[in-house]
Order: C-alpha cells, then structure tokens, then sequence
C-alpha cells in the first residue's frame, strides 16, 4: 500500500526557507505567521504595508517560496483556511463525493494507518522526550484541558497520569472558572493542551495567561496548528483527516498512550508504589469485583 503525501502548508514553506530570507523578508515572514493564516488574505499592498516592507519584497519573497505569484500563494492560504473551519457536513459531502467504492472499514484503516505513517515521520523523538521529562517531573503540577471533541482523550491521560503521579488536575470545561486554575498554576508547571480545527478561541486565551506566570505548555493539535501553538514549549502536529464528517483522534490517541508509558516508567519505583497503594484502595472499597 502506497501512502499518499501531506501536503505542506504554507506555514512549513515559510519556516523551510525562513533562513535564506533576507531581512526585509524575515519581516515579511514574522508578520505572515504572527496571525497565520489571515495575515496573509489582503492585497499585496496591505501585507506590505502590515508588515513595513515593500510591495515588490512579497512578491520577490512568495516566488522565492515556490509559489507561481501572490495570488497563488493566497489561493493556498485560502484552502487551508477552508479546510480549517469545515463544519461536519462540509466535510461529509466533500468525502463523499470522492469516496471509493471499498468497504468503511478497509476505508478506515488505510486512512488511519497513512495518518500514522505521516504523523510520525514529522516528530522528532527528541521533543516528545522532552515533554515527557516535563511531565514526569513531580516537582512541576501538570492541568490538562481538552475541546469539545478532544475533551474525551484529555480525560483519558488525565485518568492515568492521576495513577501515576501526584499534582494532576483537568481543568474544568467551563471557560469562566479557568482563571481559577491559572490562579494555582506556578512557574514551571505544565498544561497540556488538546486542540484541533474548529480551533476554541477561549483555549488560546487560557494559553497566553498560563505562559505569562510561567507555565510550559504542551499542545496537541492538527497539521493547520492551533492559534495555541504561538505560547507552547512543545507542540505535536497529528493527520487527523478520515473518509468521513468527523476528524479522526487515532493518532492523537496513540501519542497519547506512548506519553503515558514513557512518563511512568521515568519513575518507576516511585510510580509502582503509588499504584500498590491504589490497589489496596480498590480492595478496601471493593470497586473492582474480584474472580472467585
């Protein structure tokens, strides 16, 4: 089987050639992934203007991008800008329209498996090691948030960091009540983030205040990148496209199975007799029925 190629956003252009820019051009750049995508949906002149070069630096820096002109380099920020704020029957009858004539499954699990494939071959093993040293650290609190439909794998690594180490809470879903976690949270704490397309505006608030006391987050988002991405110490693109309405959270998942068996085997001791003790916890209370 045969995986198709990411495309590559206009994002990944600009930062692949950020270093052989020239310096009116870097500008240009700063400026266009400030407000990534719209900064660059004007007229050439307004994103001159926006970011304190010249007219013709655009056009010299878009061609010098690969691009054929500033209208097709708009034209690219234009579909990712679509494909960004789908709504699920968008996504459905776009799907549709194209689907082959194999069964769901088999549907599925090329999908998924290329997903997989793509997703990894992008992060580098170093930065999820890092992350992982930030979470298992039990010196730093760690908050998890999650959005409407990432919301589930939040809880989910929420459930087993509790298990595995102490000072973990999941943040409430309810926006007002979280500049009562940011209260809490200190220097060098940790908040992981989960958001993907359909991006929630209040979730890169929360991002900017808990940067601003300090706190090192970690993001897990789509290939477009969340608006959050701008305040992480750690970000974690994942293909989340599947033959159907619903953006598919399979590889988020297993990044976020691996986190969970890397931090706890960083303390392992520690992390075992935590889990005896919450054994005996389950015995005494006798949640779990036993085999007889």
């Amino acid at each position: 089987m045969t995986s198709k190629a990411t495309p590559t956003t206009v994002s990944d252009v600009i930062n692949a050639h950020f270093a052989a820019l020239t310096r009116a051009e870097r500008q240009l750049a700063e400026t266009l992934l400030d407000n990534y995508p719209v900064s660059g949906l004007g007229s050439i002149t307004t994103v001159a203007e926006n970011a304190g070069v010249s007219t013709p630096t655009v056009a010299r820096m878009v061609q010098k991008l690969g691009f054929k002109g500033f209208p097709d380099f708009q034209s690219r920020l234009h579909q990712e800008l679509e494909a960004t704020i789908s709504n699920p029957i968008t996504k459905h009858d776009r799907w549709a329209a194209s689907a082959p004539g194999t069964h769901t499954l088999n549907r599925f699990a090329d999908a998924a498996m290329n997903n997989m494939r793509e997703t990894l071959a992008q992060i580098e093993p170093r930065e999820f090691d890092e992350a992982v040293a930030l979470i298992a650290d039990r010196k730093r609190n760690v908050y998890l948030l999650g959005g409407r439909i990432t919301r589930a794998v939040a809880d989910y690594l929420f459930t087993h960091l509790q298990v595995i180490r102490p000072g973990v809470t999941e943040i409430a879903s309810n926006a007002s009540a979280w500049p009562h976690y940011v209260l809490d949270m200190r220097h060098g704490d940790v908040l992981i983030l989960f958001d993907i397309r359909r991006y929630e505006q209040e979730m890169e608030t929360l991002a900017k205040s808990a940067r601003e006391r300090g706190v090192e987050i970690v993001l897990f988002t789509d290939r477009w990148s969340s608006p959050v991405a701008k305040s992480a110490s750690k970000v974690f693109r994942s293909q989340i496209e599947v033959p159907s309405a619903w953006d598919s959270s399979v590889v988020i998942l297993f990044l976020v199975e691996a986190l969970i068996e890397a931090v706890q085997s960083t303390n392992w001791d520690a992390t075992r007799d935590r889990m005896k003790t919450l054994e005996g916890l389950f015995d005494s209370t006798r949640i779990f029925r036993k085999p007889v």
